[in-house]
Parts: structure tokens; sequence; C-alpha cells
């Protein structure tokens, strides 16, 4: 079992002066609205509704954090989590550019968004959720341009692969880390970014992202585990 299917909600905020103050990893979620951010979410942790995919999209308007441990799965949202306990932090932004938003409600999101990234110390990695149909968007590689500056590894994740033929998504793939690749440090070295393919319909890529993503916040993946229990059973 991968220790993100312990995931809980934690604690939700509008404004950087109520994030809270623990000192664990966070991986942080972001995407364009509609790309399947929160579905993305719900699977990889194997809950239903743990994030919230309104029927409206670009309508959720804070930044939303999930605890891996301190609590139980099926606790109940007022019980209190033990924040000692805490081994990391996944963390849902609001997601950005749908065109029924007011612009102010933009704009706050924008700042939110943009301080969020460059200026979390806790941050360790950013999950970047784009429809594989749609990539890169100028509001995508507006997060990446955000982002990349910190060194910080990313790792896109290309929703919706079911909706296109084998050579196809494997097309957009080649472009997607072709993107990624192309952001160099000061030492004309590529950043710590990695893409990969997902479909939450068809569970393609769920072993892969899972992995990655435990990775980065230092937390044991499906794969790992699965590891772990068939070398047990065979020492035993």
């Amino acid at each position: 079992m991968s220790q993100l299917w312990q995931a809980r909600f934690f604690t939700t905020v509008n404004h950087l002066r109520d994030l809270p103050t623990t000192q664990v990893p966070e991986i942080a979620f972001a995407g364009r609205s509609n790309a399947g951010k929160s579905t993305a979410i719900n699977i990889l942790c194997n809950q239903k509704k743990l994030a919230f995919a309104s029927k409206t999209p670009g309508r959720t308007q804070h930044i939303n954090y999930f605890s891996i441990g301190g609590a139980q799965i099926n606790q109940h949202r007022k019980d209190v989590t033990k924040v000692d306990e805490i081994r990391a932090l996944l963390v849902d932004l609001p997601g950005y550019g749908y065109a029924e938003v007011s612009g102010s409600a933009k704009l706050h999101w924008q700042e939110l968004l943009g301080d969020y990234v460059q200026r979390r110390e806790q941050l360790a990695a950013l999950v970047l959720i784009i429809d594989v149909r749609r990539p890169f968007t100028d509001l995508d590689i507006q997060m990446l341009e955000w982002f990349a500056p910190t060194g910080k590894p990313i790792h896109c994740i290309l929703t919706k692969a079911d909706k296109l033929n084998r050579n196809d998504a494997a097309s957009a793939l080649r472009v997607a880390r072709s993107v990624l690749s192309s952001y160099l440090d000061t030492d004309g070295k590529p950043f710590p970014f990695t893409a990969q393919l997902f479909s939450a319909l068809k569970r393609t890529g769920l072993e892969e992202a899972d992995k990655r993503i435990c990775e980065l916040v230092g937390l044991t993946s499906l794969t790992e585990a699965g590891l772990q229990a068939a070398t047990s059973t065979d020492a035993s």
C-alpha cells in the first residue's frame, strides 16, 4: 500500500500568512482548470473525494493541504491531526486559466500561486498536471517560469492519455520532455524536470507517478512497498 493512501484533509488557506508552520516536505499539485488535477490526486491517494472536483472548473480558490501521517484515513475531518507525526504534505493549488472567473479572483490566484511556488521553503517539488491534448499553454509556461529558478524538481503528469492513440500520446510525451529539458541552470545543465503519461480512467502511469511523488518527499512508494513485501516473504 502506498503511503499516499494515508492522505487526509489537513487545512485550507487563502492567504500566504495562513500557511502551516510545519517543517515537513511539501509537494504541490498545479494545473490548468479542467486538466484533471483533482481526479489525479484522488486516484493517487486511492480516495474518491479527497480533493474537491468542482462541476465548475476554477471555482476552488484556496490552497488545500492533505497530510501524510498523523491521522487515520477514516478519521473525521474535525478530529485533531497529530502534527508531530505528519511526514509530508500534499498541496492542492487553485486551478488556473478558467475564463469565467472574475478578474480580481484571477489576480489574487496569480499572486498566491506565484508567491507560494517561489518562496515556500518547505516546498520540495511541483507536480504539474497538463491535459495531454492541450500541452503547455501560456499559463503552464508561466508556472514553469515561476518555479524553475528555485532549482527544485518538477514532475509533469500528462493526463487523459486514453484520449489519444499510442503514437500521438508518445509524441506528446516527447514534446513535453523537450520543453522541460530546455530549462537550464546557470551552469547550463537541465533542471531536474521529468514527465510521464497518465490516465485515471485506464489507470495508466499510476505506479510511475506514485513512485516519483513518494521519491520527491521521502516516502515509500507503491512499487517499493511491493518489493519490500516480496523480499520479506522470500526471507521467511
